[in-house]
């Protein structure tokens, strides 16, 4: 059964799809690749897979159960997760911190605990601080875990990214151009550590990127999406040898108005991430 199973979905703004019938299947310990040119659907598919965006029309699937209409805090708990193109860490809290306020349902949130139960206040705290450290050996960044972690950067924030997607029990990541501004020393530690997640720890991915060479060695199978719609799924060789996907990347302009109702979505997902 797949992990992840997409019918028919779209995503309109207006007139115009940004996503548009789309139909794919994530099979479970896959690294899927999500690639195609600026515009054509990729992160407005993983806003509506995460439920920040409720879809015109289409169903989503995820691990045996419908999710269209679920909430994204909904989708999170059952194991669906994602990181951004542009990191959201809490900047003033520390590395560590940043990892121990992930794990749901802490019994510290709730203020009654923290008189009524504070020897399990304490536990829960205990054990969440030693899974946090325990994922900062993991991802080589114990040297920075009393730093702010707005202070770091670029390529250490992405793995801060992919250490929070860790505290919690995810069955599915999405992870959103994880190259982005990230040196080639941390990218290469970076796939390293998506490797071996998935290899060793069964974790299942899907994977926004422009890096090439990133989604050649990561990534089977591959999707190529341009225009809101899947054009072609396969290996990577399969891939980037298809004419329509060579003629999505360096074809014609994109007609005026479908690039301006792009750059308003755009601008509306920047501004919805950073709220």
């Amino acid at each position: 059964m797949a992990l992840l199973e997409l019918e028919n979905l779209v995503m309109a703004f207006g007139g115009f799809r940004a996503v548009d019938g789309v139909s794919l299947k994530v099979e479970p310990g896959t690294i899927t690749g999500l690639i195609g040119p600026n515009g054509a659907g990729k992160t407005t598919l993983f806003n509506v897979i995460a439920g920040a965006y409720q879809p015109t029309a289409g169903r989503i699937r995820f691990d045996g159960e419908e999710i269209t209409r679920l909430r994204t805090d909904e989708r999170f708990h059952r194991g669906l997760v994602r990181t951004f193109q542009i990191p959201h860490e809490f900047p003033r809290l520390t590395v560590l911190e940043n990892l121990m306020v992930v794990p749901p349902k802490q019994p510290g949130e709730q203020l009654w605990a923290n008189w009524f139960t504070p020897g399990e206040v304490a536990r829960t705290e205990a054990e969440v601080r030693q899974k946090a450290i325990d994922v900062l050996a993991f991802l080589e960044l114990t040297h920075v875990m009393n730093e702010r972690a707005g202070n770091l950067s670029g390529g250490q924030k992405k793995l801060l990214e992919l250490g929070r997607t860790m505290m919690t029990n995810a069955k599915l990541v999405l992870l959103d151009e994880p190259a982005a501004g990230v040196n080639r020393t941390l990218l290469r530690k970076l796939e390293e550590k998506i490797q071996i997640l998935n290899r060793e720890w069964n974790y299942t991915f899907i994977l926004i990127e422009h890096d090439m060479e990133m989604i050649e060695k990561l990534c089977d199978p591959v999707i190529c999406m341009a225009e809101g719609k899947v054009l072609i799924e396969g290996d990577f060789a399969t891939v980037r040898n298809d004419p329509r996907v060579l003629e999505a990347y360096l074809g014609e302009t994109v007609h005026p108005e479908v690039e301006a109702a792009i750059a308003e979505i755009e601008e509306l997902e920047i501004e919805e991430g950073n709220a």
